[in-house]
């Protein structure tokens, strides 16, 4: 089996790249792993390190809206598994274009050359957030899509047309969406690991509003073995929904961090609220559960305290990337 993973060097990518070749998820045993990355700001080939000498593992540097790049790179391959995408919600609401630019016409890209080339199967990874905002209760896969940010939006476009492709020209389409994801090698404009990196320079964090909204958390791990299992076993057409089964309001999980960090909350840093600020994400996973057999394995408490560990033993990874991003990510 030939898989194709794009952006896979990115946070997420890089995971499933690593857990492929290392064997440490489903046992997909793939005989080629080709990543696309277009090393944006936050793509990094230092996240495959771990695997870079596997005689598997191909790195194209390109992107997904170059119709000639991506059409020489899906070739041969039997399965797209496609996580390149701007996701950074706050540069959505300062810049929307590039967020539609590789979302979405980089997904039609990608699912034109799929079906030029009979790829066997396309994973689509998406994201709660095309959702919106919920009060109570948690979204099932048939919930009406009402996304809020540019990001948002464009996620929700880019899948629409995933399944557009399958119901149109029987493209072997399969689409996830996962609620926030947390671990190793996050660039550290995300929550978790800006919060962990300022706190370990002795800075301050920036808390959004009153702290009150309410997200699920992930491991990324336990994401990519959702992510496999979809790719493995999932029904085409259908989508899956990949929850950590915790959720924690941002206040709750900055006294988490805090305490993790020897901190008090005299290192919190109250900020505006963001625009148009989603107040709660809940997945409902009883699908990929009940057909696929997923199950989060990380408990937040243990995938706390080991992403700090790692961020607080990896400085040469995140310091010259807050050094070159500026002082918008700086303590």
């Amino acid at each position: 089996m030939r898989i194709l993973v794009t952006g896979g060097a990115g946070f997420i990518g890089s995971e499933y790249v690593r857990m492929l070749l290392t064997g440490t998820g489903p046992q997909l045993a793939p005989d080629a792993v080709t990543v696309l990355d277009k090393l944006t700001y936050s793509g990094n080939l230092a996240n495959l390190d771990p695997v870079r000498d596997d005689p598997r593992l191909t790195v194209v540097v390109g992107d997904i809206c170059d119709p000639v790049v991506v059409d020489e790179v899906v070739a041969g391959h039997d399965v797209v598994v496609h996580f390149a995408a701007e996701s950074h919600v706050d540069r959505s609401i300062a810049r929307a274009a590039p967020f539609v630019t590789t979302n979405v016409l980089g997904t039609q890209t990608l699912l034109d050359a799929a079906l030029r080339h009979g790829t066997g199967r396309f994973v689509h990874v998406s994201t709660d957030e095309v959702y919106g905002s919920i009060d109570s209760g948690s979204w099932t896969e048939s919930a009406p899509l009402a996304p809020n940010s540019p990001y948002a939006a464009t996620k929700a476009s880019s899948d629409l047309l995933a399944l557009a492709y399958h119901r149109t020209y029987g493209l072997d389409v399969v689409l996830t969406r996962c609620s926030n994801n947390y671990g190793p090698y996050q660039f550290p404009e995300k929550i978790i690991p800006l919060f962990v990196t300022n706190l370990l320079d002795g800075g301050t964090v920036p808390l959004y509003g009153d702290g009150g909204n309410v997200r699920d958390w992930l491991h990324v791990h336990d994401h990519c073995v959702g992510v496999a299992l979809v790719q493995d076993k999932g029904r085409p057409g259908e989508v899956y929904h990949i929850g950590g089964g915790t959720e924690l309001t941002n206040r709750e999980l900055t006294a988490r961090l805090l305490a993790a960090c020897g901190a008090g909350w005299d290192r919190v840093r109250p900020v505006p609220d963001r625009k148009g600020h989603d107040r709660r994400y809940s997945l409902d996973i009883t699908k990929i559960t009940e057909e696929l057999g997923y199950a989060p394995r990380i408990d937040l408490d243990r995938g706390l305290a080991e992403t700090i560990a790692w961020y607080r033993d990896n400085r040469a990874w995140w310091e010259p990337l807050k050094a070159r991003l500026g002082p918008e990510l700086q303590a």
